[in-house]
């Protein structure tokens, strides 16, 4: 999968709370949610962004509370792509299992400003710095975790895979 957007760079810890503040987690509707992204970070942000930004942040991005709300809200707002120096392990889990996809890379974080526009192949893991002219080559996802992504996230990878077992029976 091939992705283009313009870089959104926060810094170290941004945590779910901040991603989606708790006094909206009385809704699950992906779309109420995408409204509130990022607003205690910037209240004008859900009105700035473009469908097919990339984030790009430091260390721990998505610590804090366990909530998948975080990366559905930051999917449905448009974020195609996350690349951070780490992440809070749970946020990890929970961006592949919703179809996010997430990369680690401290080079790209260091090498990145804000407004800079990338180039991300989720299958080779080449990252090109269109704004630089830099390429980047990190490693790609296991083919099965892109195969989650691909399909849009955990449960329609599991409807795909019970259905092959079917089949195969």
């Amino acid at each position: 999968m091939k992705l283009k957007g313009k870089v959104w760079k926060f810094k170290d810890n941004i945590d779910t709370d901040v991603i989606i503040p708790a006094r909206y987690l009385n809704t699950s509707d992906p779309g109420e949610l995408a409204l509130h992204c990022m607003e205690d970070y910037d209240s004008e942000f859900i009105k700035k962004m473009e469908r097919g930004d990339i984030f790009v942040a430091g260390n721990n991005f998505g610590c804090g509370s366990s909530r998948e709300h975080a990366p559905i809200a930051l999917k449905e707002a448009g974020v195609s792509c996350i690349i951070a120096k780490s992440f809070g392990r749970i946020f990890f889990r929970n961006a592949i299992n919703i179809g996010l996809p997430i990369f680690e890379s401290s080079e790209i974080f260091n090498e990145t400003n804000q407004g800079d526009e990338l180039e991300v192949n989720t299958d080779s893991g080449n990252i090109t710095n269109v704004t630089r002219g830099k390429v980047y080559k990190i490693n790609p996802l296991p083919e099965f975790i892109q195969n989650i992504i691909s399909l849009g996230g955990l449960k329609e990878y599991v409807k795909k895979e019970v259905k092959r077992r079917k089949l195969n029976v």
